[in-house]
């Protein structure tokens, strides 16, 4: 099997099925005050304290949470409930995560003024629209590190000078990048930024918020964990094992990053040379090292996805949790792509695991795919 997927979900790496075994064996409550209690607890400041330095951060500013969603939720409802007053507007890009962009939205139907921002052909947000979107009624901007559908980086700290000199906060959705490239959190000059396991090599249902500090949040629900910041119990595998996995990405960096870049590289040429009217999304733009987007006209991504599954090779037509949508990829869209254009493109994202030999079974097997498809396509 080639896997080509990791944006949706990398393979846990061995640091952390270690971690998450070891963590099994704990039965105690983090908050408990017992012996057990203590040795979960222990575990707990372990894992905080090795995601911590892996980010550049302080232990005590990071907040353990399921995962990027709950992050974002936090983060989003949690500083417009913390706004002075007058403070009550959301801006973010045309191309954030879904988590972002519905819970927007989903605040726009209940009063909360909005402003999406549009994107460059590349992917790249407009600065200037921007500028002119945040005002002194904004709360929060929402700006992505990195795209994860396309791999297109953001001028971040550009965003940030803009947002502080509007007097806002802003929130970084830095889940695709985090393990992928180098990032010190507090580098981005961003407010809030939000992690999590999956997509560098940890289990499923863990993730974390950084809160820079001085910034408040009010809690979306009640209880004492996280320093009053998140209720509920921790999930303490999933934390040890996000901490194991996030110190063992980022002590491969920069030499993973280069190696990732060096499969992309191949795997990029390789397919532009078998059809060369193909397109890579966010060509021109700085792009993740792992991550590739093509366009094939006159293909159709739903039939070029199940016949690479049949041939042993996963990959993707854009975001996981939009899978089977009919709707087509917003972030696409964004950048202008027709309706079209946007069904007939695939993501190809490669991870720790990736080898040259996965790189050449694609290149084996895709040119052939387009192919079939464009002919039972056109045929009369």
């Amino acid at each position: 099997m080639t896997y080509l997927d990791h944006n949706a979900v990398t393979p846990v790496r061995p640091e952390a099925k270690a971690a998450v075994m070891a963590a099994l064996e704990a039965s105690g409550n983090p908050s408990s005050v017992h012996s057990e209690g203590r040795a979960a607890r222990a575990l707990l400041d372990d894992a905080r304290g090795r995601a911590s330095s892996s980010l550049g951060v302080h232990p005590r500013d990071l907040v353990f949470t399921s995962g990027a969603t709950e992050s974002a939720t936090l983060a989003i409802r949690g500083a417009l409930g913390a706004a002075q007053a007058g403070r009550v507007g959301l801006v973010v890009t045309a191309v954030e995560h879904p988590c972002v962009l519905d819970l927007a939205r989903e605040l726009a139907r209940h009063g909360t003024p909005l402003t999406v921002v549009p994107v460059d052909r590349r992917g790249v947000v407009d600065l200037a629209a921007l500028e002119r979107a945040v005002g002194p009624e904004t709360a929060l901007v929402c700006c992505m590190l990195a795209n994860n559908e396309t791999g297109v980086l953001q001028p971040v700290a550009a965003v940030a000078d803009l947002a502080h000199g509007a007097g806002a906060l802003l929130l970084c959705d830095a889940v695709q990048a985090a393990g992928k490239i180098p990032v010190e959190l507090p580098s981005l000059r961003a407010d809030l930024v939000a992690v999590t396991a999956q997509k560098f090599g940890g289990p499923r249902g863990a993730g974390a918020l950084w809160i820079a500090p001085g910034v408040r949040l009010e809690p979306v629900a009640g209880g004492h964990q996280e320093r009053g910041r998140r209720a509920g119990t921790e999930n303490l595998p999933g934390i040890a094992g996000m901490g194991a996995a996030l110190a063992a990405a980022v002590a491969g960096l920069p030499a993973e990053a280069d190696r990732m870049a060096r499969l992309r590289d191949r795997l990029e040429a390789g397919l532009l040379a078998s059809l060369p009217d193909a397109r890579v999304n966010g060509l021109g733009a700085d792009r993740l090292p792992n991550t590739l987007s093509v366009t094939f006209p006159g293909s159709d991504g739903e039939a070029m996805l199940m016949s690479l599954d049949l041939e042993g090779i996963c990959a993707s037509a854009g975001a996981a949790c939009t899978s089977g949508s009919t709707t087509p990829s917003h972030v696409l869209s964004a950048m202008g792509l027709t309706v079209d254009e946007a069904r007939a493109t695939l993501r190809l994202s490669l991870g720790w695991s990736s080898t040259d030999a996965d790189v050449e079974h694609v290149l084996r097997v895709l040119p052939g795919v387009v192919r079939r498809i464009r002919d039972a396509l056109s045929a009369p």
